[in-house]
């Protein structure tokens, strides 16, 4: 990914001018913030070469606002910079159509402060630092997202259906809107490779192809906030909220991951004379991961309703534990035995960031792979049914705790962010701890 921190004015002006051949008239500047919400400004294309040249205006605060928009004090960013701008600098190779909008496009861009320096604690930052250490070690990392999310009507906010008719053609393709996002995603340069209904009543899965390196991430980026945007002018509201309703599927974000050889493309968790096909590679990738899932999970499961999904037989993993093909376990190998063999963590809510779900993936799996960490023998039997496994955290401040008790792994994902992370998160937990639940209520109001 190249970005424009130091080319020239040519290049700006060719591709203002390649933007403005093909029809485009504005340009949304967008950043992914703490929480993965698309922030920025639409640029006239007549102010797109300039921008592009010398990075846009943004206030600098803007990448670790609160869920709530709320500026958090403490984080080195906002109050303690002088509520400081930043500069928001366009990565040309993340362009994409916005086909609903009239002659626009996007760019996912990055962030730095005025004297050049790095937004450290900005997602993309985070995540595309984590690349770099992959590749001093020589690994190339192939990634990719799967998401469920609930589509429900604008105004009642209720399922579209009911039932829980994962897999059923007919109901899925029953309201047409699916059909048109299908199309208006593959129109964003969103690869869709499958489309299905999920356990929930208007519970929707659609996946779309792995890529390499940041490519992964900046794709789910789009895809989620495309599929917000779009349906809502189809007038239905999409929710990656976790669990939206106590008693229906919650949406989760399974994590494909896999390392290649950066010199030759080889899939290097490929072992053929493995029973599994798992290399010693993978096998230490996969125990790093185990080792640090308490304090990921404060990453994977950033709210605490996220924490209400994990729930005994929901395919929502609560034990720390590895399996070949087992669905109930943290973490699931795909044992192909070909060029397709990778993980899958299955962990991740459908809420998650996708920038941070795999940058604290790759950082614990590269853990393992410094120590060359003996991977635990995989026990028999579903290893969400075995209660004498390590449990996952269950609740958001444990998690958090685990976060901030997990040196390695935090020195790993780099200091800045973790401390702008654990600042956020711990105000939004007290914010949210302190309203009144319409549930309690609902419950004690009238009856005493």
């Amino acid at each position: 990914m190249s970005l424009y921190y130091s080319h020239t004015k040519k290049t700006a002006a060719a591709l203002a001018d390649s933007l403005r051949e093909t029809g485009i008239e504005y340009v949304r500047f967008e950043l992914p913030d703490l929480a993965g919400l698309s922030r920025g400004k639409t640029v006239p294309i007549e102010h797109v070469e300039s921008y592009t040249r010398d990075g846009l205006n943004l206030y600098g605060g803007t990448v670790t606002l609160d869920s709530a928009s709320h500026p958090i004090p403490g984080t080195g960013y906002n109050e303690d910079a002088n509520f400081a701008d930043c500069l928001m600098v366009p990565d040309p190779a993340t362009i994409s159509p916005v086909p609903w909008m009239a002659n626009t496009a996007r760019v996912i861009c990055d962030t730095k402060w005025y004297d050049g320096a790095p937004q450290h604690a900005a997602p993309r930052t985070v995540l595309k630092t984590l690349l770099a250490k992959a590749a001093e070690m020589g690994f190339g990392v192939r990634m990719g997202h799967e998401f469920e999310f609930y589509v429900v009507d604008l105004e009642t906010k209720q399922p579209l259906y009911s039932g829980a008719p994962i897999f059923v053609t007919a109901i899925t393709h029953r309201h047409p809107a699916l059909d048109k996002l299908m199309r208006v995603l593959a129109q964003s340069g969103v690869d869709m490779i499958t489309a299905n209904g999920e356990f929930g009543p208007g519970q929707w899965e659609l996946n779309f192809a792995a890529l390499d390196g940041i490519a992964a991430a900046d794709c789910a980026f789009v895809f989620k906030n495309t599929v917000k945007e779009y349906l809502r002018t189809q007038g239905l509201l999409a929710t990656f909220m976790t669990k939206p309703y106590a008693h229906l599927s919650g949406s989760c974000s399974h994590f494909h991951l896999s390392l290649f050889d950066l010199k030759t493309g080889k899939n290097l968790f490929l072992d053929e004379a493995d029973p599994d096909g798992m290399s010693a590679l993978m096998k230490s990738f996969t125990q790093g991961i185990l080792d640090h899932a308490p304090a990921a999970q404060a990453i994977w499961n950033p709210t605490p309703n996220c924490y209400r999904r994990i729930r005994p037989g929901t395919f929502a993993p609560s034990n720390i534990s590895w399996g070949v093909e087992d669905r109930s376990a943290s973490v699931r190998i795909k044992a192909s035995k070909d060029q397709r063999q990778h993980l899958e963590v299955r962990v991740p809510s459908a809420l998650s960031n996708p920038y941070l779900t795999a940058a604290a993936t790759l950082a614990a799996g590269l853990l393992g792979v410094q120590k060359n960490a003996d991977l635990a023998p995989e026990r028999k039997g579903l290893k969400e049914a075995d209660s004498s496994f390590k449990k996952l955290p269950t609740e958001i401040h444990e998690s958090m705790a685990a976060l901030q008790a997990d040196s390695e792994f935090t020195a790993m994902l780099g200091e800045e962010f973790v401390k702008v992370y654990t600042i956020v998160k711990q105000a939004e937990i007290t914010r949210l701890r302190d309203e009144i639940p319409a549930a309690e209520t609902a419950e004690y109001f009238d009856l005493y």
